[in-house]
């Protein structure tokens, strides 16, 4: 079976590395997309286990097409009998990047037609297209004249866990979230801080990871239950095996905000997950969050004056970037922001530096290796620590 799974920009080599660790084959990056084969039970587990992914498609068809008639009589030919039935319920979701066609919902509207025409024409009956929740979810990618046809085997995106409040503003996307863990090498070991942590995305999927609970574990319904030849036993099999590897370790995990609102949603996330244990919150201002360790990573999205406002923006990263160089020592800090030119203002060089998407913009990903004095000794410092371990 070949599947293609989608992510975010950037996100492609954690992604392939995921799905390496389940076991697929033929592993290859694509542009927001991983391809990979595999049989029913890793299209399970991917669905179940893959933190970086938003949908895992299965691909059923590729052809060419320069007309809106060549796109109907393809998607036409194929036999969507062994698909869906009369009595199914359906949806198109279509994405286009071509110049022959423009427009996603026309190139929806024309398949939804093919598939229609081809019920009515063999049984006098036609199934029904339901936005919300249709029993087979099929996806239509248009590349100049090349066209995919796969099966959606997610249905809702698999960012969705089922933990974030949907009314907050400004929110940072999980499987973005569980990606900027994943590319600043963070692991239960490592105390984490979130001094601006909002509804507490990162915290949750740093607090997941660290318990090994598989993102999509709250999930009652994912798009290949409703297919017909659903496996109900080796989904059971695949999900108690995943429901026994999780436990709660002792790590530390802080996050803090100066919004209480946030802080109410964060602390009552933690409690559903049953994650507030590892996962402690509190009102506080960034520039008064301290380390609570000696070492130990910090990752957060501060605003980036776009959906948030906020007086004196560059003046605001300055600060960011005192308070990490006067008490942060020996901690590693990320950052995530669209506004590049108060990036400038933080006064630290980065020594990682990732270009990452937060929904429609760019955005750098940039890390700093915190230490006291000047980078001149720090490194002089590190370099006699190499040769004493050579030693």
């Amino acid at each position: 079976m070949q599947l293609l799974i989608k992510t975010f920009h950037g996100l492609e080599g954690v992604l392939a590395e995921e799905l390496k660790g389940l076991g697929a084959s033929d592993v290859k990056e694509l542009k927001r997309a991983v391809s990979c084969t595999g049989d029913k039970e890793l299209m399970y587990k991917a669905n179940l286990h893959l933190r970086t992914a938003l949908r895992v498609l299965v691909p059923i068809a590729n052809f060419t097409a320069t007309s809106e008639d060549e796109l109907y009589n393809e998607i036409k030919k194929l036999d969507w009998s062994e698909y869906m039935s009369t009595k199914s319920t359906f949806a198109i979701d279509a994405v286009a990047f071509s110049e022959i066609f423009k427009h996603s919902k026309f190139l929806a509207l024309k398949t939804k037609d093919a598939i229609v025409d081809q019920f009515r024409d063999k049984t006098g009956i036609r199934p029904s297209v339901k936005v919300e929740d249709p029993d087979l979810q099929i996806n239509v990618h248009v590349a100049k004249d090349q066209f995919t046809i796969s099966l959606d085997s997610s249905g809702e995106s698999l960012h969705r866990r089922g933990y974030r409040d949907p009314n907050h503003k400004a929110p940072l996307n999980e499987v973005l979230a569980a990606g900027m863990l994943k590319i600043a090498k963070w692991h239960k070991e490592i105390p984490l801080i979130d001094p601006m942590c909002g509804t507490g995305t990162i915290l949750m999927e740093a607090a997941m990871m660290a318990c090994n609970m598989p993102p999509a574990f709250k999930r009652k319904k994912i798009g290949f239950m409703n297919w017909a030849d659903f496996d109900k036993i080796l989904w059971n099999k695949i999900y108690t095996e995943a429901e026994n590897q999780i436990h709660f370790p002792r790590v530390k995990i802080v996050g803090g905000d100066n919004n209480p609102q946030a802080v109410d949603i964060a602390k009552k996330t933690s409690l559903d997950f049953r994650l507030n244990r590892m996962i402690s919150i509190v009102r506080s201002d960034m520039k008064e969050h301290m380390p609570h360790a000696p070492r130990g990573m910090m990752i957060t999205n501060p605003p980036y004056g776009e959906r948030l406002k906020k007086d004196d923006l560059n003046g605001f990263y300055k600060s960011i970037g005192s308070h990490l160089k006067k008490n942060y020592h020996n901690w590693q800090a990320w950052m995530i922001t669209s506004n590049t030119e108060a990036l400038k203002h933080v006064g630290l060089r980065p020594q990682h530096k990732h270009t990452l998407f937060n929904g429609p913009l760019e955005c750098k990903f940039v890390g700093y290796d915190m230490f006291e004095g000047e980078m001149k000794e720090f490194k002089q410092k590190v370099n006699r620590s190499r040769k004493t371990a050579q030693n």
